[in-house]
């Protein structure tokens, strides 16, 4: 009997609710454990991960059984959930609507993982809406600008 063989490693963007700089940096630590931990019960693996103050990016071995959308919604709704009943921050924490995925050859892995570990220097120069205003353009994603996230500028 034959097996299935994949090689999915895509990339999520997501940004925090209300535009603001919610992750601190004495508790990004335990919620990137915490979300990498939701990853593994989903059957994938994470290879990378950086919370940001106000965004996110994970780079995911995904299982071909579990959809982007899935994972997205899951690692939202149950970090959101996780957040609030350790009282990680003072009110309440949500991630917005929507969030990027994109997808990466085994040979652009180094690569993608070195990016997103090298979060903090990388904003030190840009902000996350020229951030990923660039990642969708070299996508050669269609947008529109109104279903973009809201930024904190």
């Amino acid at each position: 009997m034959a097996n299935t063989y994949t090689q999915i490693h895509i990339q999520l963007v997501f940004a925090t609710k209300g535009k603001l700089c919610l992750i601190a940096e004495k508790h990004r630590p335990s919620i990137e454990k915490y979300i990498c931990g939701i990853v593994n019960n989903k059957q994938s693996k994470p290879l990378a991960i950086y919370c940001n103050p106000d965004h996110i990016h994970i780079l995911i071995g995904l299982h071909p059984s579990i959809s982007i959308s899935d994972m997205a919604r899951d690692i939202k709704a149950h970090s959101t959930k996780w957040i609030n009943e350790n009282k990680l921050m003072i009110g309440k924490f949500a991630w917005q609507e929507g969030f990027g995925a994109f997808s990466y050859s085994k040979s652009q892995i180094d690569r993608v993982v070195k990016y997103i570990l090298n979060q903090p220097e990388h904003h030190k120069k840009t902000t996350f809406k020229d951030e990923y205003l660039k990642i969708l353009k070299k996508s050669e994603i269609n947008y529109d600008e109104q279903y973009l996230f809201e930024w904190n500028e």
